[in-house]
């Protein structure tokens, strides 16, 4: 057996040649692909050159369409170990080929290159540097003999063991390095299995660190390439279409038929060049919107700084966020200070977030004693970014503001850099969208073929004849191949873009334009739309309703007006229980919490310092009644003012949050709740609660209104304990105060549209990172949930090993009540046994989930997905992958998508969705087919019609060309017969006036304004 060494001068190892065939990377994730390997075979390339020349390079351009071919002729399959070249099949069934690149630890650039010897030998690339890593040990652009003296002089290989090369590829954009252990390739795996204790720990790289890391990961940047006018010139000259348009003028200039030859090349060109156009000018705007990069201060040693490109980051590294925010360029763990960030980008909501200090357990008071005792401790809390995600500044993200000690920096770590960071993944899921199959371009190239048999039977036809009657071997040639042209019409393709053309004309005027037009024609199928909340089919916000305080064991009459209400623990909690806070003296936070606090009339105060060195104070945040508002009568004399000393967050499983406040003069702390009804009333003392509770929170909820609960409770205690207590032993034994109602305004146009899509039977559906609660709301308001329809929540719970994972269904109104529609109403996961099966039956109700649940449910019961998203409704908490998911989700049982968002968070689904709307001119609109000048939904039912329009105009164009095709491919088949054939003046008047008339009347065709029930078929055989 040939031994192979790696070998640098005269310094060789032995390097062995066995791994598997193929393997799978990211297996068991939704992105699991084939990989397999290959290495170059002299006589395989040297039999397909030959086959090149042979086929005046019609191979070579089959090659160029089917890449994963040539590998496959010019290359012998072999192990991933000795592979040079890679052929990966995605989740998708695409191919793609990559080249194994391979580096020094140092970052040098090397190859393989065969010797007589036969052995390898590892050399200098100098024709190619790794991208991003910013080390080039070697210039590429050195003569020859200069490399030569550069190699000579700084040796790139000592003798080596074979770890000390790193082989790697890059695949949609992530790194991929060989992993020997594993006999295959993976994806750097970055922080695995790291505890919480080791961050707090780092004091940051040291620069020949942070180079080696720059090595093994990459660059930083998120790279979007330009790719050069002439080179995409080239690739869509280089399409099957234009192949034939060429092939087709070639032989009619040939024939003389230069006239409409001439017809068809300008028209051909300037199609190509519009083309090009867009093309180039979607990439500088996708470059232009999320391509982005600042200057960081990072650690190199204990306390020295430095200013860096954010390009330069890696992991590992600690970075100091600035007192007055800015825009994320990676993904780090705060270790230091607090944080206070607008995650728009991800959740879409506007609402101000409070990062804080990933927890210390190595710190702990608790864990020294223990030591101190000998006793064992519990095993390290282990970092995981979803899990720790309150902790996590994501790469795309805005710092707002940043709150520490005086005299102490706001520190984070860097655990995510480039395309695998959150915003990387958003752009990947641009760039490498799911490919849409549209039913009707698949039947037009069926279609295309059985007419190119004809062609080809024609063809023989036509030579034999003319062959029998003596004819010149030339105008044999010319007559066979005209046919070809004439059966396979070369205008067909142009023609049948006339309608788009004239609908995204049409569509331009409603304020609707398109950079994708052959997506026109696909949404003219849809059957489903998937909407984002909030700026979409809501205006920005909450709006208060009004408010209901009990009066004893009822509710009293609804206020509209809370300010006109005098001074009560019910107008305490409303100015207290929130998380508002001072930015650059404006009020900032949650939407809700803002509305609540600005209706009560208080003013709230924080102590008179700098806004980033709020933090850990007795007293954070004052709330102060103004002097004018009405006050009982004891405290007239005392300002009504309320110190907030602690705050419980909100949190979505808990659904509620809390403070611990105390007034002023007063000698006790009151804790204030707020949160649903349902759970605030578990928390609350039984006779407290009035009589009507129930009544009164199903009549505000069936109205679509957004209903909270408040209640309080005194607390005895002293300050120590109340920075101590915990959130359990504040929020019980509660005393009931009322109801908030709030209501989520509709634009104006939402609830008609949703009535149109309803009445063409086109399905809502709402998906967003917004609360379920609300979410359900606004479905209400907008009818996408009917008056009488019932709510059934899926509920997940994950797998805490004794118990299983489970998912539970109850009523959204009603947790009590027992579930008939799905059965049974609980499921629990099985190892190694057959997957539970539950029955969702019809009816009028409809499925609402989280993106929790959603997670839960994918992982342990993905047979339930279908079931789920043909009932479900609405989707709350959704991150931008799992919006993507379920448009792709909805694919798969049978749905045409469209998605309408308007944030960033919104871009995956946008791209996924077989037609997307964007209603922003941001992010968003790089990733959508079509964008909106007017932001509300009336765009969708205006695209649905005149996508339906062309389609209708494609189909009958289509249908005509086939027609007028054939027959005078029949017409002159039997002219070839008597000797005969049409004169030039004869196929120009037929080809150019009459066929290219009835084409543009054709697409003249406006969109029928009436809304049919039935949507129009989407292929050639389908009625």
């Amino acid at each position: 057996m040939t031994q192979n060494l790696l070998e640098n001068g005269t310094d060789s190892i032995p390097l062995e040649a066995q791994g598997s065939v193929k393997c799978v990377i990211n297996a068991g994730c939704d992105d699991e692909s084939r990989i397999y390997g290959y290495r170059p075979n002299q006589l395989r390339t040297a039999l397909t050159y030959a086959g090149f020349v042979l086929t005046a390079f019609l191979l070579r351009l089959v090659f160029h369409w089917k890449p994963e071919w040539y590998v496959k002729c010019t290359h012998d399959r072999c192990s991933l170990r000795r592979a040079e070249k890679l052929v990966i099949k995605d989740q998708y069934q695409q191919f793609f080929v990559h080249d194994i690149c391979i580096v020094t630890r140092t970052g040098a650039r090397v190859k393989l290159v065969n010797r007589r010897s036969l052995f390898n030998s590892c050399v200098p690339d100098t024709h190619c540097v790794e991208t991003g890593t910013g080390v080039r040990l070697l210039d590429p652009f050195m003569s020859a003999a200069k490399t030569a003296v550069a190699t000579e002089r700084q040796p790139l290989l000592s003798r080596l063991e074979e770890d000390a090369l790193i082989r790697y590829f890059y695949h949609k954009k992530i790194k991929y390095v060989w992993v020997s252990e594993l006999e295959g390739f993976a994806k750097i795996d970055v922080f695995s299995n790291t505890p919480c204790s080791h961050f707090h720990r780092t004091t940051g790289l040291l620069e020949e660190d942070a180079e080696l890391q720059r090595v093994k990961f990459g660059g930083n940047r998120v790279q979007i390439p330009l790719t050069p006018i002439w080179q995409l010139f080239v690739l869509k000259a280089l399409h099957p279409f234009y192949i034939f348009q060429v092939f087709s003028v070639t032989v009619w200039f040939n024939d003389g038929y230069w006239m409409y030859a001439t017809c068809i090349v300008i028209i051909s060109t300037v199609s190509l060049s519009l083309s090009v156009f867009e093309t180039a000018r979607n990439e500088r705007n996708l470059r232009l919107t999320l391509v982005s990069s600042d200057h960081v201060k990072v650690a190199r040693g204990i306390d020295n700084y430095t200013e860096l490109d954010s390009d330069l980051l890696v992991p590992g590294d600690v970075i100091e966020i600035p007192k007055n925010g800015c825009v994320m360029q990676c993904d780090a763990v705060l270790i230091a200070g607090n944080c206070i960030v607008n995650e728009s980008m991800l959740t879409g909501e506007s609402v101000p977030v409070l990062k804080t200090p990933l927890p210390d357990p190595s710190s702990s008071r608790k864990k020294q004693q223990l030591q101190q005792q000998k006793v064992r401790s519990k095993p390290e809390l282990i970092f995981n970014v979803r899990e720790h995600n309150k902790h996590v500044l994501f790469c795309g993200t805005k710092v707002i503001q940043t709150r520490f000690v005086e005299g102490s920096r706001v520190r984070a770590v860097v655990v995510r850099t480039g395309f695998m960071t959150a915003k990387g993944e958003m752009i990947r899921s641009i760039l490498f969208p799911k490919p849409i199959e549209f039913k009707f371009n698949q039947d037009v190239i069926h279609y295309l073929m059985v007419l190119g048999m004809f062609a080809l039977a024609g063809f023989v036809y036509t030579v034999v004849l003319m062959h029998s009657r003596g004819y010149p071997v030339s105008k044999m040639i010319i007559r066979a191949l005209d046919l070809i042209t004439i059966v396979v019409p070369p205008a067909l393709p142009a023609a049948m873009t006339v309608g788009i053309v004239f609908a995204q004309t049409r569509l331009r005027k409603a304020k609707i334009f398109c950079i994708s037009p052959n997506q026109i024609n696909v949404s003219g199928t849809l059957n489903a739309v998937c909407f984002d909340k909030t700026g979409t089919l809501t205006e920005d916000g909450l709006d208060l309703w009004g408010v209901l305080p009990t009066e004893g064991d009822t509710f009293a009459q609804p206020v509209h007006q809370p300010d006109s209400l005098a001074s009560s623990p019910f107008l305490e909690a409303m100015a207290t229980c929130h998380t508002l806070t001072r930015i650059e003296g404006e009020l900032s936070g949650d939407p809700l919490d803002l509305k609540m606090f600005l209706s009560t009339g208080w003013q709230l105060e924080e102590p008179e310092r700098d806004d980033h060195k709020k933090f850990d104070q007795l007293v954070s945040t004052i709330v102060r009644q103004p002097a004018g508002q009405t006050q009982p009568e004891e405290s007239q004399r005392t300002p009504c003012e309320i110190g907030i000393v602690r705050q419980f967050t909100f949190s979505s499983s808990l659904q509620r949050m809390s403070v611990i406040a105390r007034r002023l003069g007063a000698d006790h702390f009151t804790a204030y709740v707020k949160g649903s009804p349902e759970m605030v009333q578990s928390l609350c003392r039984p006779e407290t609660i009035p009589a009507s509770f129930h009544d009164c929170l199903m009549l505000y909820t069936r109205q679509g209104y957004r209903v909270i609960g408040l209640a309080y409770k005194p607390l005895r205690i002293s300050y120590l304990k109340a920075q101590k207590i915990g959130r359990e032993s504040v929020e019980r034994e509660l005393i009931f105060l009322g109801l908030l109602v709030m209501e989520n305004r509709l634009k104006p146009q939402t609830t008609r549209v949703i009535h149109e899509l309803l009445n063409a039977n086109i399905r809502p559906v709402m998906v967003t990172g917004d609360n379920i609660l609300t979410a359900l709301s606004v479905a209400r308001d907008c009818d996408i949930i009917g008056d009488q329809d019932s709510v059934i929540l899926v509920q997940g719970t994950p797998a805490e090993p004794p118990f299983k994972a489970q998912v539970d269904f109850h009523y959204a109104g009603d947790l009590r009540k027992k579930v008939r529609e799905v059965v049974p109403e609980h499921a629990f996961s099985m190892l190694n046994a057959r997957d539970p099966e539950i029955d969702i039956r019809e009816g009028n109700y409809h499925l609402a989930m989280t993106g929790r649940s959603w997670e839960i449910v994918r992982a342990n019961f993905p047979h339930l997905i279908p079931k789920l998203v043909v009932k479900g409704t609405v989707f709350a908490r959704f991150s931008p992958d799992q919006k993507a998911q379920l448009v792709e989700a909805l694919q798969q049982v049978g749905y045409t998508v469209g998605m309408c968002g308007d944030g960033a968070n919104d871009c995956g689904a946008l791209k996924a969705a077989h037609a997307g709307i964007s209603l922003s001119e941001a992010e968003a609109s790089v990733a959508s087919p079509f964008t909106s000048k007017e932001q509300n939904i009336s765009c969708v039912p205006t695209l649905i019609r005149e996508g339906r329009c062309a389609l209708i105009t494609s189909f009958g164009i289509f249908k005509f060309m086939a027609g007028y095709s054939t027959a005078q491919f029949m017409s002159c088949l039997i002219l070839y017969y008597i000797g005969c054939n049409l004169i030039d003046v004869q196929f120009l008047y037929v080809d150019l006036f009459i066929i290219t008339t009835l084409s543009i009347t054709f697409g003249y065709t406006r969109a029928f304004p009436a809304w049919p029930r039935r949507c129009p078929a989407c292929g050639l055989c389908q009625r």
